[in-house]
């Protein structure tokens, strides 16, 4: 791979090469698709979906909005940092071409914005609810109907690929989606592949996938424009990684970090004693003992920790990329930047308690519970009215659906396949709160 191609500011549908030297630097096209994720409604979604607790009425804890906001700008860091090294490494990108520094560090800006945008709501458990429904509940009766890929698109619906999709889908007269550059279209793919085969490797990209079969076209001619290597078998759109991604994902680690374990602090689930502990094993050879030892309170010293913690993990997964800059072009890079960080120990002992005493507290458990009930009940409402109207055996229960709920929902020339993941899209773009309240409503406990 190399770094012209992959700092491609085109995008889909463009007839003519969008050259750097030509662009407005006060209008730069990578810093427009910064512009078009924040503005756009499936990001304004995001400030009522879960990051750590669904449904939470605490104020300190952290939605998917803030916490995409917050991986942003650590993103656009990471990006400066490793920009400015492969600039002067390359030097033909900037005096040819008229790249600069900051374009690495918008591109992965742009992509950590948009990195959670496909979630559906309820957290991770919204995900595995949806494919529970069309694996072991009543979605089970389409599986004739659907290719093998179609079908594990929808029994193993990904946030990932619904993200690719509501980035690039036409939907009500928008044409091609958002128009992202195909260079963030890249670095926001953390697995390019399709659904199937299913984690065909150990590597890293191979863990999930990065889009559905409704969006295979695209993503293959995004590739294409990209460099990116092909690494799957004949017949199989698997492509390696953008090396931008790889400071998207170390982004989106970091924040999660220690971020999602500053607010088990302020949930109570974890003691703030412990958590200075582990904070301070991470930070120990760049801590200022004087200056901390000045701080008051437990909440200053943990917000002064929380700091120097991030800024320590961006310099060092800053430093990995750089080191291994030549084996990521090569697509030999297989893993994930901090599991070659110089901290990653301290990492694993921060996440483990995260694990025990936010992700498995009683609390999640029984939100994500009740998310599993909310999401099959949808669903199964949704498919059975467009299902029945299909074949024109339509109750007089679905025209009350079809005209309320799913009035704006276009089925007319679509496969099978296309309205249900489609539908699937449509019910992960709900919000926790519209989730529940429409739940309410279906199940006849909430008028109005």
């Amino acid at each position: 791979m190399n770094w012209e191609q992959l700092l491609s500011l085109k995008r889909y549908g463009d007839t003519t090469k969008r050259l750097r030297i030509a662009q407005d630097d006060t209008r730069l096209g990578f810093e427009v698709d910064y512009d078009r994720v924040i503005f756009s409604s499936a990001f304004r979604s995001l400030q009522d979906k879960t990051q750590v607790i669904p449904l939470s009425k605490t104020d300190f804890v952290h939605t998917r909005l803030t916490h995409s906001l917050e991986v942003s700008v650590v993103g656009r860091s990471l990006g400066r940092i490793v920009g400015k090294k492969v600039i002067e490494k390359h030097p033909h990108l900037s005096a040819t071409h008229g790249y600069h520094f900051n374009d690495f560090g918008a591109i992965v800006a742009a992509a950590a914005l948009a990195h959670d945008i496909g979630n559906p709501p309820f957290g991770h458990s919204g995900e595995k609810a949806i494919g529970e429904y069309f694996k072991n509940g009543n979605g089970k009766r389409f599986k004739a109907q659907l290719s093998e890929k179609e079908y594990h698109d929808l029994t193993h619906f990904e946030g990932n690929a619904n993200g690719f999709k509501l980035l690039t889908e036409t939907k009500n007269g928008n044409q091609d989606g958002l128009r992202l550059s195909y260079a963030t279209l890249g670095a926001f793919t953390k697995y390019p592949k399709e659904s199937l085969p299913h984690k065909p490797t150990t590597e890293i990209a191979d863990k999930k996938f990065g889009y559905f079969q409704s969006e295979k076209i695209i993503f293959k001619d995004v590739a294409e424009e990209l460099g990116l290597i092909e690494s799957g078998k004949s017949g199989d759109i698997h492509f390696k990684r953008h090396p931008l991604t790889f400071l998207v994902e170390a982004a989106d680690d970091i924040c999660y970090t220690i971020i999602d374990f500053e607010d088990g602090i302020n949930l109570d689930l974890i003691d703030e004693s412990f958590a200075l502990e582990y904070l301070i094993k991470l930070v120990k050879n760049n801590i200022n003992t004087e200056k901390f030892h000045a701080l008051t309170n437990t909440q200053s010293r943990l917000s002064y920790l929380r700091s120097l913690a991030i800024n320590t993990l961006i310099k060092d997964a800053a430093r990995v990329f750089i080191e291994n800059e030549e084996a990521i072009l090569e697509g030999n890079f297989h893993e994930s930047l901090l599991d070659r960080s110089n901290y990653t120990a301290q990492i694993k002992d921060i996440i483990s308690l995260s694990v025990e005493k936010i992700y498995q507290s009683q609390e999640v458990i029984e939100k994500e519970i009740a998310g599993y009930k909310i999401i099959a009940t949808l669903l199964d409402t949704y498919t059975k009215a467009i299902e029945n109207s299909v074949k024109h055996e339509e109750t007089n229960y679905d025209q009350l659906i079809l005209n309320s709920f799913l009035k704006d929902f276009e089925v007319e020339e679509k496969s099978t396949y296309q309205w249900l993941i489609q539908l699937s899209s449509e019910v992960a773009s709900l919000t926790d709160g519209n989730a529940l309240r429409t739940f309410q409503k279906l199940s006849g406990s909430k008028l109005g």
